[in-house]
């Protein structure tokens, strides 16, 4: 089922949760919508499935106006908590939507106990019907709130924060799950995340938020290698800055020259570069003029990769570079060594006062 959600807009007192939101999101799509605390995504995530009101603006379900009440959208709802009924097995938990519906809508018992046990297969779980909330890990837990949501046969699958309350191990191990059950049940699904790594490893289309507004929507790859403002660079993992200005169509940055983006219109103005770690190339000697010079300050061995912390020599301003360990243990670089850095891929937009 599609979502259109149109100009909606919502505030709790003086605090704007959401200003004038405009999404479209395809039928049998996963969306992340991901954004730091306070962005307004939880906020829209209850706005769609019915459990907040929003004060402007309308949803859209398959073409027809959402119902008012959340009970009556036919929306799967899963909280980061599970809010799993500590009292009743796993078994009753899954089936609790089934049992509460209208007398006339009730599937029969037989009906019922074929559809949990067929949902206890779908999500890994089979064998454990009879255990309680409390004798399962965490991310069984949460497999048994995503079981409970779907037993309704929702039109929309919601999740907020589906996997926060975890830890980083369980969490990565569950994110990838949801990723392949997606893929075999090809519902329309929405999921509130902080997580980068998470939005960029599930969904099939990020929706960036801040400040209760939609900053970029996207691709995975489009939004991480291709950010539409400094708020996206900055927020979707570690960046550089480098400072220069506008001068006769060309954009320099101390010894660096690049062609100035169709974005920037002003002749003379100040501008930032912003260059992720791993888009840096690091060489020993300087080739070409186009280079920044710096020192290696601090060597970092993370997995796969090298950080290495430096230094700049003509202004001081710390860099971040990411390398592979082939290309460290071939150069063999070490702390205090001089090297020469040029950026592979840079993003430049106005230097834009915050004071003004």
């Amino acid at each position: 089922m599609s979502i259109e959600i149109s100009n909606v807009s919502k505030t709790f007192g003086k605090f704007k949760a959401l200003q004038s939101v405009d999404l479209s999101i395809k039928e049998g799509e996963l969306v992340a919508l991901l954004g730091p605390s306070g962005s307004g995504k939880t906020t829209l995530l209850r706005i769609i499935a019915g459990l907040e009101i929003a004060d402007a603006g309308t949803i859209v379900i398959d073409g027809k106006q959402a119902a008012k009440k959340a009970r009556d959208r036919n929306v799967g709802f899963v909280f980061q908590h599970y809010a799993l009924f500590k009292h009743m097995s796993v078994f009753e938990n899954i089936a609790f939507g089934l049992r509460v519906r209208p007398w006339k809508l009730r599937p029969s018992r037989a009906k019922i106990r074929e559809t949990v046990l067929s949902l206890l297969k779908l999500v890994q779980l089979e064998g454990l019907e009879k255990r309680y909330p409390s004798q399962l890990s965490g991310g069984q837990r949460q497999r048994v709130a995503l079981a409970r949501a779907l037993a309704i046969e929702p039109e929309v699958l919601l999740l907020d924060e589906p996997f926060g309350a975890l830890d980083a191990r369980v969490r990565q191990e569950l994110r990838r799950w949801l990723r392949r059950l997606h893929d075999e049940l090809h519902m329309t699904s929405v999921f509130v995340t902080h997580d980068q790594e998470e939005a960029l490893e599930v969904a099939d289309r990020i929706v960036v938020m801040n400040q209760g507004q939609i900053e970029q929507i996207g691709t995975p790859q489009e939004v991480y290698d291709h950010p539409a403002n400094p708020f996206v660079y900055n927020f979707l993992g570690r960046v550089n800055l480098f400072h220069g200005r506008v001068e006769h169509g060309k954009v320099t940055m101390g010894d660096i020259n690049v062609e100035s983006p169709n974005t920037i219109d002003q002749r003379d103005a100040p501008v930032v570069g912003y260059v992720r770690p791993h888009d840096l190339a690091i060489a020993k000697s300087r080739n070409g003029h186009e280079t920044i010079e710096a020192k290696i300050q601090h060597i970092n061995p993370v997995g796969p990769i090298i950080r290495l912390e430096l230094q700049r020599t003509d202004d001081n301003e710390p860099i971040e570079a990411e390398i592979t360990r082939d290309q460290y243990y071939a150069d063999t670089y070490s702390v205090g060594e001089i090297v020469y850095i040029t950026p592979k891929n840079i993003g430049v937009f106005i230097d834009y006062d915050p004071s003004i």
